[in-house]
């Protein structure tokens, strides 16, 4: 059974979440999203009234008449999260924990998606698959999804990346749009997130702690391994600090520069700052770039 508490925070969480996506996210979601899934149905002669745009050059060429692209209406998104549960993501040293803060942006986009009629489903994993959720609509399935999000309490402690993404390809066949959000404190997922993206809209949600990046200096410290259980005792002086801190920007770098070479959308959140800005920009960024027709 639940906890009051817990009840409590998970209905705060969807009370504050529906409210910004009705206030703010709402239109930038449809905006973003809508219109992806028109589909190429046919050609027919121009008519007056048609927009120039849609003008099939190419035929008109073979046939010698004016011919213009003819469109089936949208057909409803699926939308999938898939959230990262293992113990690399229950810490935090400011505001709230990485798996608080993915959980509580698993229930803006959720509450995204149905406000725009779209379905949505979770895909909670660790070293294993512990928790889907299919794709559905309505107010009570988005209710159940992120009541599942916030009382998570998982069984692995690893991350199997490969495995979440393999099973994820295994149980979608038409091409949905799938938020990761993990700390991607992991190796060896590049091949498997790469074909996953070949047949997905995959956007990557980094969740980021300062403390990865900076840590201050306290004299000697154990620091442990939340998946594996290693301790190592560590003297946090300046050299090592600096060390740290640039292997630390070293690899965020080099997943950035992965997932711009794959195409892959990726927006960053910190567990120190508000999340909202950064799925704003996200938003804007991605709708100006389609505007732009790539």
């Amino acid at each position: 059974m639940i906890k009051q508490e817990l009840l409590d925070k998970i209905r705060r969480i969807s009370i504050i979440t529906s409210k910004m996506v009705r206030e703010v996210f709402a239109g930038q979601y449809q905006s973003v999203f809508k219109g992806r899934g028109m589909e190429f149905d046919a050609v027919r002669e121009y008519q007056p009234g048609d927009e120039i745009r849609s003008i099939d050059w190419n035929v008109t060429a073979r046939t010698g008449r004016l011919q213009v692209k003819k469109f089936i209406e949208e057909r409803e998104l699926t939308v999938m999260l898939l959230l990262d549960g293992s113990s690399s993501c229950r810490f935090g040293s400011k505001r709230q924990l990485k798996s608080e803060l993915a959980a509580e942006i698993c229930s803006v986009l959720a509450f995204s998606a149905i406000h725009n009629q779209d379905k949505v489903g979770l895909i909670i994993f660790t070293d294993k698959i512990e928790k889907v959720i299919p794709p559905r609509k309505g107010t009570n399935h988005v209710l159940r999804l992120v009541r599942e999000a916030i009382a998570f309490e998982p069984q692995g402690r690893g991350t199997e990346l490969v495995r979440a993404l393999d099973y994820f390809n295994m149980i979608t066949h038409r091409k949905t749009v799938c938020f990761l959000l993990s700390d991607f404190l992991i190796k060896d997922y590049e091949k498997t997130l790469t074909i996953a993206n070949q047949r997905h809209d995959m956007i990557a949600i980094r969740i980021i702690d300062p403390r990865e990046t900076e840590l201050p200096g306290v004299g000697l410290i154990s620091m442990d391994d939340a998946e594996t259980g290693e301790q190592l005792l560590v003297d946090t002086s300046a050299p090592f600090r600096k060390d740290y801190r640039e292997r630390s920007l070293q690899r965020l770098n080099q997943q950035q520069r992965f997932f711009n070479s794959i195409g892959i959308d990726n927006i960053d959140v910190y567990t120190d700052t508000p999340y909202i800005d950064s799925l704003i920009k996200f938003f804007k960024v991605r709708e100006r770039r389609q505007r732009r027709g790539y």
